[in-house]
């Protein structure tokens, strides 16, 4: 049976749980189960701090999990990333007092504040940049400067406007675009049932990316059409009653629905109708 540790809290958690339903996967009612067996398809779910996930599959405890790519590289742990999900997107990067540093070679020998002391430590050395000292704090860091705790911190950003209220100001590369993660344990042999979470998990971000089109064409237009909507593979062309025009369906991206349809439309395709798509293996 394949063990799988998912978020307990915290922001990871919802989203994790829905995708894993839509994956076909049980998930627990009350929040209070930590332990929640899925003998239909052959997995078994752990719920864990999200900081700790990576722990637990670097070890081996479990088999798999789902976490941050941030927490994972926090981690030192030998766990791996192994397929990216598609949610919980983040961006971490350097601020200071508004003008004072432009670039990440400034940090040397100034202390910085972050909630993640590895992997800030890591990219700062990757860059052969060396601070006074890493400081970590778990909660909030924009008001580590004004407390005398720090001289940069290291955040999540997402506006700046919160950064811009404490008078901080951005600067340097982003350290690290984060977002939630299926991870394994390194140079570990695939556990069994990997396959299976893979194929369903790439089922449902195809299925949320994609949307299902329908329309009907003069047969001579076709071509022009079919160009538009190409599918995945190719789409299906299908005669109608009247001969003169055929019925094609294709998958198309869901952000460029209402492009396709437009153009679509100037080419001479009508009763264009799209439909969600649930779940999909491809």
């Amino acid at each position: 049976m394949l063990r799988i540790a998912v978020p307990n809290k915290g922001s990871l958690s919802e989203p994790a749980a829905e995708m894993l339903r839509e994956a076909g996967y049980r998930q627990r009612r009350d929040a209070r189960e930590l332990v929640l067996p899925d003998p239909d398809n052959g997995v078994e779910f752990f719920f864990l701090r999200p900081r700790d996930i990576a722990v637990y599959v670097g070890e081996g405890t479990v088999d798999v999990g789902v976490t941050g790519r941030d927490l994972l590289l926090d981690s030192a742990s030998t766990a791996t990333e192994h397929l990216q999900l598609g949610f919980a997107r983040s961006t971490f990067r350097f601020a200071a007092p508004a003008g004072q540093l432009t670039d990440v070679h400034q940090v040397a020998g100034r202390r910085v504040a972050t909630s993640y002391p590895v992997l800030v430590a890591d990219h700062l050395r990757s860059r052969g940049v060396e601070p006074a000292g890493v400081v970590r704090l778990d909660g909030a860091v924009e008001t580590a400067i004004r407390l005398g705790v720090a001289d940069v911190i290291a955040d999540v950003v997402e506006t700046g406007t919160t950064l811009r209220a404490a008078g901080l100001e951005i600067f340097g590369d982003p350290i690290l675009r984060s977002e939630a993660v299926l991870v394994r344990r390194g140079g570990a042999e695939e556990p069994a049932g990997l396959d299976v979470l893979t194929r369903r998990l790439q089922g449902v971000l195809t299925a949320r990316q994609y949307v299902l089109m329908d329309y009907d064409v003069p047969t001579h237009l076709v071509d022009q059409a079919v160009a538009i909507t190409p599918g995945l593979e190719s789409p299906t062309v299908s005669p109608l009653h009247n001969r003169d025009w055929s019925a094609v369906r294709a998958m198309v991206r869901r952000d460029e629905t209402n492009r396709v349809m437009d153009d679509l439309y100037d080419v001479g395709a009508r009763a264009i109708l799209v439909t969600s798509i649930h779940a999909c293996r491809i």
